[in-house]
C-alpha cells in the first residue's frame, strides 16, 4: 500500500513521464507535408458570391455541380439556381464540374464556364455554356464554334452578353442566343478590343474592360494598339522531341519604349454603330480603368500620364459624346495603381483613397472634383477601399493598430468611423452588394483563417462558414515554436519590423546561422500578423532560425516610408537589409559570421544587390527570378518608380546588379524558370555571365517551362529542398 506522500510522487511522475511521452510522439514539420499543401486552410466555399439579390449570396457545390443561394442573414439555403446533373445532354466538359460562373442580373440566366486556362497571371479563358433558367436549356457561347471565350460581362437588365473572342468583341441576345459583332479589327500581337496587353493586366492589374450604360443602350471598351510594342520570346522544351523547340512569342515593352495605342470606344447597341471618343489624351497616357455611372449615364475615364503621378477623371457623355474634368489627382512621386481600381463613383461625386496628407486616407469630393471632406486621419495607412453603400457609409481595410495588422472600419458622411473587425491579426472582408453582411476572414499566425458573416450594422457576427477546426488540430499534433514579431533597430536609428522563427529545439545558449527572407518591393510587406507555414517551418528544424525584416519603402507605413525609394530603387532597401543583418549578428543567439539573404522576384533583386554592395556580411544568398537590371523590365512598373532611363540614367546604373557583378561577395543558387514571362531569363542568365568573367564561382538551377512562380507537379518541392541543401552545405 502506497502511502499518501508516495503516492503523490508516483502520480506526478506518472504525469511527468506522461508529458514528455506527449512531446516525444509531436511531430516536426517535413518539406514534403508543406508543398503538398497539407496545412492549407480550408476556405467559406467554392466561388463565394454576393448575390444581386442585396442579401443573398451564392456558392459552388464541392463538388462543383450546384450553385446555391444562401441568405446571409439566416444561414439557410434559399434555392437551387442549377444543378447540372438535371440538365440533358449535358456536355463532357461540364460533366467533371463547373470551373465558375456568372449569374446574370434577374437571374434568367448563368454563364458556366469549363476547360479554364489561364494565359497570364489574372487572364484566362474557358469554354462557355448560357443556362437559360426559363426552358433549362444550354447554349454554348462562342463566335467560332468550340473557341474559348474571355471577360464575359452582363448588362444590366442581364438580356445581353458581351464577350471577348480573339480580340474581338461580340453580343449574344440571351433570349434568341443570336451573337453579332462589337470589333471586327482584332489581330493576335496587334490590336486586342476590350481585353488587356501583358502590361497592363500585370502592373495595372486589369483584364476586362467592357463596361454597359445603365440603361444598356451603349457598350464601352477599350483598344489597345500593341503593334509598335517590341516583341520578347522564349523557347519553350517539348517532352516528347527535345529537337522540337517551340518559341513562344509576345509583346513587352521595356522602360523607355513604346506601349500599347489605347483608345475609348463606345458601340451603340441600337444603332450598331462604333464610335470612337476624342479625349484630349497623349499617345504616352494610360488608361487603366474605365466604367459607367451606376447613376447617371455618363461614362468615368480614368486617364493616367507615363509618369503615374497625374490623374483625370473624365465623365463623357455617350449621347453627345461631350466630356468634362470631374475628378484630378496628383502626387509628387506617383499614384497607386489600387486607389484608380478602388475609386467609388457616387451620384455626385467620388469617394478615393490619397497620399496628400502624408498617409493613405480616403477622401470624398464632389463631381467637380472639390474635395468634400477628408473621411479618415490619423498616423496610419489605408489599405483597402471596400466601397460605399447607399447612405454614403464608406467600408475599409486600415493598419490602424500596427503597420504588421490589418482591422475592418466603415465611417460615416460625418467622419464617424465604427469598428467592425479589429480583433488580432489580418482581417478581410467580401461585402453584400448593399454593404449590410459582411464575409469576414480572420487569421494570425498563430491561427488559420476563421470565415464568418457579419451583420455590419452593429459589428455582430451572426455564424461561422469555416473556422478550419481540422486544421488547428492537426498543427496541435505538431511541435514548434510560433513566430514572434519584434523590431531591429540599426546603428543610424532606423527601426525595421520583423519577425522571428526559432526551430522547436532552440536553445538559447547556443549560436544559429540565420536566414534572412525578404521581398522589399515599394509597398509591399512580408512581416505581418498572418497565417502562413511555408518551406521555411522546415527548414528551421534543420537548425536554422529565419528573421524577416521590412525595411525602407515597404508598406503601411505612411508615404514618406512607402514612397523614399523613388527614383533610386534597391539603393535604400539593400542599405537596410545590409544594416539590418549587422543589427542581427550582435543578437546573443545568432552566429553573425553565418548569415544568409533569400528572396523571390524583387526579393530576389534585392537579395543580388545587396550582396553586391556588403562586403561580405552574408555568407550566402539564394535569388529566386531575380531582375538584374530594371532596362530589362516592363514600362509600368519601371518608371512608376524609376521614371524612364533616359530620364533617370543614375538611378538604373546605381540599382543595377549587373553592373556590380564583379563585387559579389558570398556563396550563391541563382533560380530561374524558362517560360518566365514577367522577369526574364536573360536577368539571370547575363548575371551568371557576368559572375563567369569575374571567376566568381557560384550554383544554379533552372527550371524547364516554368514561369514566374515555378511550380507545377513537384517543382516546388524540389525547389525548397534545393534550397535548404545549399543552405546546410554554405553556412
Amino acid at each position: 500500500m502506497f502511502k499518501p506522500y508516495s503516492l503523490f510522487m508516483f502520480l506526478l511522475l506518472c504525469g511527468y513521464i506522461g508529458s514528455l511521452s506527449a512531446q516525444q510522439e509531436q511531430k516536426k514539420f517535413t518539406l514534403e507535408e508543406i508543398t503538398n499543401g497539407d496545412f492549407y486552410p480550408k476556405s467559406a466555399g467554392y466561388n463565394f458570391l454576393p448575390s444581386e439579390q442585396e442579401d443573398l449570396y451564392s456558392i459552388l457545390s464541392s463538388d462543383r455541380k450546384k450553385i446555391e443561394l444562401y441568405s446571409f442573414a439566416t444561414g439557410k439555403k434559399e434555392k437551387t439556381l442549377l444543378d447540372i446533373d438535371d440538365i440533358a445532354s449535358l456536355p463532357e466538359e461540364l460533366s467533371k464540374g463547373i470551373k465558375g460562373y456568372l449569374i446574370a442580373p434577374g437571374e434568367k440566366a448563368i454563364l458556366l464556364f469549363a476547360d479554364k486556362r489561364y494565359i497570364y497571371r489574372r487572364s484566362w479563358k474557358a469554354l462557355a455554356y448560357l443556362y437559360n433558367a426559363k426552358n433549362a436549356s444550354l447554349t454554348p457561347v462562342y463566335h467560332t464554334s468550340g473557341a474559348q471565350i474571355m471577360n464575359a460581362t452582363f448588362s444590366p437588365k442581364g438580356d445581353q452578353l458581351a464577350f471577348v473572342e480573339d480580340n474581338n468583341i461580340y453580343l449574344m441576345d440571351v433570349a434568341t442566343t443570336k451573337v453579332k459583332a462589337v470589333t471586327s479589327d482584332g489581330k493576335e500581337r496587334a490590336i486586342i478590343n476590350g481585353s488587356t496587353d501583358w502590361v497592363y493586366e500585370e502592373e495595372f492589374s486589369v483584364v476586362n474592360t467592357i463596361t454597359f450604360s445603365p440603361d444598356a443602350q451603349y457598350l464601352a471598351y477599350v483598344r489597345f494598339d500593341e503593334s509598335h510594342v517590341g516583341m520578347y520570346g522564349f523557347q519553350a522544351y517539348t517532352p516528347k522531341n527535345l529537337d522540337d523547340l517551340l518559341v513562344y512569342r509576345y509583346k513587352y515593352p521595356f522602360p523607355g519604349e513604346e506601349n500599347s495605342r489605347v483608345e475609348v470606344h463606345l458601340y451603340d447597341t441600337q444603332k450598331e454603330e462604333n464610335i470612337k471618343i476624342d479625349l484630349p489624351f497623349d499617345k504616352e497616357d494610360y488608361i487603366p480603368r474605365i466604367d459607367f455611372s451606376p447613376y447617371k449615364n455618363e461614362l468615368a475615364v480614368c486617364r493616367l500620364n507615363r509618369h503615374q503621378n497625374d490623374l483625370q477623371v473624365y465623365m463623357v457623355d455617350p449621347t453627345t459624346r461631350q466630356y468634362r474634368v470631374a475628378l484630378h489627382e496628383t502626387d509628387k512621386a506617383y499614384i497607386a495603381n489600387e486607389w484608380i481600381n478602388s475609386l467609388v463613383i457616387e451620384p455626385n461625386g467620388f469617394v478615393m483613397v490619397s497620399d496628400r496628407d502624408g498617409f493613405a486616407h480616403i477622401y470624398r469630393f464632389d463631381d467637380k472634383g472639390n474635395k468634400v471632406a477628408q473621411l479618415t486621419k490619423g498616423q496610419f495607412d489605408v489599405k483597402t477601399l471596400y466601397g460605399a453603400d447607399k447612405k454614403g457609409n464608406v467600408y475599409y481595410q486600415a493598419a490602424a493598430l500596427s503597420p504588421m495588422t490589418r482591422q475592418i472600419f466603415a465611417v460615416d458622411k460625418k467622419g464617424k468611423v465604427r469598428q467592425l473587425a479589429c480583433e488580432r491579426g489580418t482581417n478581410d472582408a467580401s461585402f453584400s452588394r448593399n454593404f449590410a453582411y459582411m464575409l469576414l476572414s480572420r487569421n494570425h499566425a498563430d491561427m488559420p483563417p476563421v470565415y464568418t458573416i457579419v451583420r455590419t450594422k452593429d459589428a455582430h457576427t451572426l455564424r461561422t462558414l469555416e473556422d478550419n477546426k481540422h486544421l488547428r488540430n492537426k498543427l496541435a499534433q505538431y511541435r514548434y515554436n510560433p513566430r514572434e514579431f519584434t523590431k531591429v533597430t540599426t546603428p543610424e536609428g532606423l527601426t525595421f519590423n520583423a519577425f522571428v522563427l526559432k526551430p522547436s529545439h532552440f536553445d538559447p545558449n547556443k549560436k544559429y546561422p540565420i536566414l534572412m527572407m525578404q521581398y522589399s518591393g515599394p509597398d509591399s510587406q512580408e512581416v505581418l500578423d498572418r497565417y502562413n507555414i511555408d518551406w521555411t517551418y522546415a527548414l528551421v528544424e534543420e537548425g536554422f532560425i529565419v528573421v524577416s525584416v521590412d525595411g525602407r519603402g515597404t508598406g503601411a507605413r505612411g508615404a514618406d516610408w512607402r514612397k523614399c525609394t523613388y527614383m533610386k530603387l534597391g539603393i535604400l532597401e539593400s542599405d537596410d537589409q545590409i544594416a539590418a543583418a549587422k543589427a542581427i549578428a550582435q543578437w546573443p543567439f545568432v552566429d553573425g559570421k553565418r548569415i544568409a539573404l533569400w528572396g523571390w522576384s524583387f526579393g530576389g533583386y534585392n537579395t543580388l544587390l545587396s550582396m553586391c554592395r556588403s562586403e561580405g556580411v552574408f555568407k550566402a544568398g539564394i535569388a529566386i527570378a531575380p531582375v538584374t537590371d530594371w532596362h530589362f523590365y516592363d514600362t509600368v512598373y519601371t518608371e512608376r518608380f524609376l521614371r524612364t532611363p533616359q530620364e533617370n540614367p543614375e538611378g538604373y546604373n546605381n540599382g543595377s546588379p549587373l553592373r556590380l557583378a564583379k563585387n559579389f561577395n558570398g556563396k550563391l543558387l541563382l533560380i530561374h524558370g524558362t517560360a518566365d514571362d514577367n522577369v526574364h531569363l536573360r536577368n539571370g542568365l547575363l548575371f551568371s555571365e557576368e559572375l563567369v568573367q569575374a571567376g566568381i564561382p557560384f550554383e544554379m538551377a533552372i527550371y524547364p517551362n516554368r514561369n514566374h512562380s515555378i511550380y507545377g507537379g513537384n517543382t516546388r518541392h524540389h525547389l525548397y529542398q534545393r534550397n535548404i541543401d545549399f543552405l546546410k552545405r554554405n553556412l
